[in-house]
């Protein structure tokens, strides 16, 4: 059921003061406000007027509209007030039932790895270890412990083979026969763009419009796209207005500015607090144990290390996701994820709920080539704490939808119909050769899509991606994407008779 707007409008606004209230911008607004008192140019007759403008001339009204903004990039819209609580999660019952079973197989070989190893979950670091890793801390990579026994708990092609399975229990006795004519390897009916309606949505990508890219090689003098591109980039930051940023970058960003216009549209600032937070969560992992923390060194021995782009930054990678498996902020995007944090139970208590807790900290079990979501960005940040930051963001706004089940248009489940849709639709002799040959074409384009392209594309063509997904605050490029590739390389394509041939 729809909400009437301005219930929808009012129920937003109220969610979003509750949510600001207890942030540092609404103890850092007080402040200011308090300071303004003595200023000779506010009167007490004048009083609420003269500081509306107080926080407007001195930038403190911009920093609270992007805070808004950024609470309405994040959130989904309010359900309607007899909705049950679950819907904001998935309003599907059958999604949330398959995410649901999906999440305890994964706990499940989590657990059986513990018990294979004999390692418990999580312990606490003896003091000379402590020291230790502390010592060595920029310099992880040059440890090598033996990690021969781990495994990663899950790679993309199994997740792939969970979605395969999906099936809407309603649709079960075939009676939508037009979606029975959907020969691809998703079958559940979901709704998804169309060619028209994807022109729309990514109207600024259209061929009359620059992007940088590609026409600042074009025959075209590029510099008059480029430095009148770059030109308004500057003013864009200079106004300091994350709307705008996310408005310009869907052009796509000039290499020099993009840590800084990405920052704004995230509304990372990185500021004392954040740096301190930062150190809270380095500590932690200084002190405690957790197996976790061998699942990721193993995954970025296995991918990160072994890439050209991004082994230089192996470093990095360790200290941002080991900190990221702590942090137990990024348990809040659960309100509006499908997907539940695990739990585990302390030693000898297993079902007490009282002994309960979530395990990692974070509630996300790191899967193979998780890493790859953080390393193209240790090419923009190199201050830790900054990066850690943007990557926690890019993550709860954008990346936790490539491997969890659910409806949403971003999420993994559409991103894979959207991307068989457009390829049966608009190449439907190249769908039906790869599809007699083997070689359906997801099982190539899935792992492309789970990694937004991290390891697939070379670095500056993967930015420039990335510049669309948080310009569009969309993952619908990616599938979009994938089937550009296979219309890219149709000649080739059906030439082939082999699933290995078509990779």
């Amino acid at each position: 059921a729809m909400l009437d707007p301005d219930r929808g409008l009012s129920l937003t606004i109220a969610r979003i003061v509750q949510r600001l209230k207890g942030s540092s911008l609404h103890s850092q607004l007080e402040r200011q406000a308090r300071v303004s008192l003595h200023k000779p140019e506010i009167k007490l007759e004048s009083l609420k007027e003269d500081i509306k403008d107080f926080l407007k001339t001195s930038g403190w009204e911009k920093k609270l509209q992007n805070a808004v903004y950024s609470e309405l990039n994040v959130f989904p819209s309010p359900c309607h007030p007899a909705a049950p609580p679950e819907h904001m999660k998935e309003p599907l019952a059958y999604m949330r039932k398959a995410q649901g079973s999906w999440e305890k197989r994964i706990l499940k070989s989590l657990n059986s790895m513990c018990t294979e190893l004999s390692i418990p979950l999580a312990q606490k670091r003896p003091v000379s270890e402590q020291k230790e890793l502390l010592n060595k801390w920029n310099e992880m990579g040059t440890d090598e412990p033996d990690l021969s026994l781990f495994r990663p708990v899950y790679a993309p092609k199994d997740f792939l083979e969970v979605l395969m399975n999906l099936r809407n229990p309603n649709y079960e006795n075939g009676e939508q026969p037009s979606f029975r004519s959907h020969l691809g390897l998703i079958q559940v009916p979901l709704k998804v763009k169309d060619i028209p309606e994807l022109k729309e949505e990514f109207s600024e990508l259209s061929l009359n419009i620059g992007q940088l890219g590609i026409d600042d090689s074009a025959q075209v003098p590029p510099e008059f796209f480029e430095n009148e591109h770059v030109r308004v980039g500057q003013k864009v930051l200079a106004e300091q207005d994350s709307a705008a940023a996310q408005q310009y970058v869907r052009q796509g960003c000039p290499t020099a500015l993009r840590a800084d216009l990405w920052a704004l549209i995230l509304n990372i600032s990185n500021q004392s607090e954040d740096i301190l937070y930062y150190e809270q969560l380095k500590s932690n992992v200084i002190q405690h144990d957790l197996l976790v923390d061998s699942l990721i060194y193993k995954d970025v021995k296995l991918t990160a290390s072994n890439d050209d782009y991004y082994f230089v930054f192996e470093d990095y990678l360790y200290q941002v996701l080991l900190c990221f498996s702590r942090d137990t902020s990024v348990l809040e995007h659960f309100n509006y994820s499908s997907a539940t944090p695990p739990k585990s139970y302390i030693q000898g208590k297993l079902g007490m709920e009282e002994y309960a807790v979530f395990y990692p900290p974070n509630g996300v079990i790191p899967f193979h080539g998780f890493s790859m979501y953080v390393a193209p960005l240790c090419f923009l940040y190199h201050e830790p704490s900054k990066l850690y930051q943007i990557f926690r963001e890019m993550y709860v706004r954008f990346f936790f939808r490539l491997h969890s089940i659910s409806s949403h248009p971003s999420g993994i489940v559409s991103l894979c119909l959207l991307f068989e849709t457009l390829l049966q639709t608009h190449l439907p002799q190249l769908f039906y050769h790869l599809r007699e040959i083997g070689a359906q074409p997801l099982r190539i384009s899935f792992k492309w899509m789970v990694r937004a392209f991290s390891g697939y594309l070379a670095t500056d063509q993967l930015l420039l991606l990335w510049d669309r997904i948080l310009g569009y605050n969309s993952l619908e490029i990616l599938a979009v994407l994938a089937a550009a590739v296979f219309a890219f390389r149709a000649v080739n394509l059906m030439e082939v008779t082999s699933l290995a041939a078509a990779e």
